[in-house]
């Protein structure tokens, strides 16, 4: 069997990793909060961690394997969008949850086993809490139930911080009916306006930290094997996990392995909506961007380390699964290379293992590298669809810089005729060159509009692929003629524009 080395953030090194019982890995890994569209650094733990799932499902067996990832959909925002919305809060998250399938399985992930939703766990949380109170790690102060973080001594372990260190830097006013600084919620009240349960102490709802302790111990038991998310959750959301989990069940261990993925930046920058560079999953889908595209340049980056989204990536990404994709298309899909297997099973070496799908590419061995490529999401029959258009983004460059000279060349002359008075014939014959100039390449595909600030174009792909080998002759315009008009004469011109798209469509021709 292929061993598997993760690096456990608990330990601060990589270990072999040995499930409780290999033929029932368990994993949990912390879902969204459903109340916005998910943007790119939340998608990335899913792809992450959909990496290792597949990779579980491969060595042990996909009967073998259960992943859980829960929806917080009990949260102050959710409350404050539906108040601001005047919108019930279950068809907020309903349709939230909705968006997040339809935009991770764009990326090529698959489900989790179970998908557990908080307020389908209520009671569970409830007992933990009794449990918790029975065994004197928490307490009840004005409506309020609160974990005593003084009894846990191993509280900090995971994020390697003290107490004392967690005290002097907080920066937040205590509430009056914590004993302790650190104590942390895990039962509030809920006002008459607010989503809330009957409880022991009264009407309310769960603390988020709660949440997760309560789902995964219905679900995966008091010990399992690996427990995953963001770094940014490490501390005090996981901090806070273990110590729940551990109290309320002192003779399980929780989570064996605990892995974090690092943060998103865009263009070396952090991705805020202050910078201008925030966007979302769907955002980029909408934009034209496949997710097969974001899912590979996510796979670019080791999940440890930070990752740059750069429109550089996304660029060579794309490329290259446009390549891959014609040289598997009608290849029956062969066996996975050990060497990819082994790349994964080395801490999630993604950028190993997609190093390895290049070097089977460039072998020739197509059904190899289909079978791995598809072991990692990639070059999957459903997210194929993109890939099916031909790509005219090199024709258009080739095509730019003629086109502006002739929407300027348009330009210049409309305004040369508007503002002679004389020769009323000559005015005629100029405006219907200009006229058959644009008529002749709207035919091509190329669209120009006249407006006040002068000329601009735009290209009809599905036009452009009618692109005739030779023009017609009245489109020309002679380079004197645009350099007497515009001062920036055309290098390009018809014909190698010509020559351009007639050796994109030998290319097309050959492939199909």
């Amino acid at each position: 069997m292929v061993e598997i080395r993760l690096h456990n953030s608990k330990t601060r090194k990589k270990e072999v990793f040995e499930p409780i019982t290999p033929e029932d890995v368990r994993m949990y890994v912390c879902g969204p909060t459903v109340y916005d569209r998910a943007h790119l650094g939340n998608a990335r733990p899913v792809v992450v961690f959909d990496t290792l799932y597949r990779l579980l499902r491969h060595v042990y067996g996909p009967e073998h394997v259960t992943y859980v990832r829960n929806f917080t959909d009990v949260d102050d925002k959710i409350n404050a969008k539906a108040e601001a919305t005047g919108r019930k809060i279950r068809d907020i998250t309903d349709e939230t949850i909705a968006w997040y399938h339809e935009d991770m399985e764009a990326l090529g992930t698959l489900r989790p086993t179970h998908e557990p939703r908080a307020t389908e766990y209520i009671d569970q949380m409830i007992a933990m809490i009794e449990m918790l109170i029975a065994q004197g790690h928490a307490y009840a102060a004005e409506g309020h139930v609160l974990f005593s973080v003084d009894s846990y001594k191993a509280y900090g372990a995971l994020s390697g911080r003290t107490v004392e260190d967690m005290i002097a830097g907080a920066r937040v006013e205590v509430a009056p009916y914590k004993r302790d600084p650190m104590d942390f919620v895990l039962w509030k009240p809920s006002d008459e306006g607010t989503p809330g349960w009957a409880s022991p102490w009264g009407r309310g709802r769960p603390g988020w930290h709660i949440e997760c302790s309560a789902m995964s111990y219905e679900l995966l038991g008091e010990s399992f094997d690996i427990h995953g998310g963001g770094i940014d959750l490490q501390f005090p959301h996981h901090e806070n996990e273990i110590a729940q989990s551990c109290c309320a069940h002192p003779k399980g261990k929780f989570a064996n392995y605990w892995l974090h993925n690092e943060m998103l930046q865009v263009e070396g920058k952090k991705m805020s909506k202050s910078l201008g560079n925030f966007f979302t999953v769907r955002d980029l889908l909408d934009q034209g961007v496949p997710g097969e595209v974001i899912r590979m340049v996510f796979l670019g980056t080791h999940y440890g380390k930070p990752m740059d989204w750069t429109e550089k990536k996304r660029a060579e990404a794309e490329a290259t699964l446009r390549k891959w994709r014609g040289l598997v298309a009608g290849v029956e899909a062969g066996e996975v290379s050990e060497a990819v297997v082994n790349a994964l099973s080395d801490d999630l070496n993604t950028a190993g293992a997609v190093a390895e799908l290049h070097k089977l590419a460039s072998a020739g061995d197509a059904a190899g590298l289909k079978a791995s490529a598809q072991f990692l999401g990639l070059l999957t029959e459903e997210l194929g669809a993109w890939a099916e258009a031909p790509d005219l983004s090199s024709i258009e460059t080739e095509m730019a810089k003629f086109l502006e000279a002739r929407a300027a060349l348009q330009s210049a002359a409309r305004q040369l005729i508007k503002g002679t008075d004389d020769e009323k014939v000559r005015a005629k014959a100029l405006f219907e060159k200009c006229d058959l100039a644009r008529n002749d390449l709207k035919a091509m595909g190329i669209n120009i509009q006249d407006t006040k600030d002068g000329a601009s174009w735009d290209a009809d792909p599905a036009t452009l692929m009618q692109f005739s080998d030779v023009p017609p002759a009245g489109v020309v315009v002679s380079h004197t003629e645009a350099e007497m008009l515009v001062g920036n004469p055309s290098n390009s011109g018809f014909v190698r524009v010509a020559e351009k798209v007639q050796s994109w469509r030998r290319t097309l021709e050959a492939e199909n």
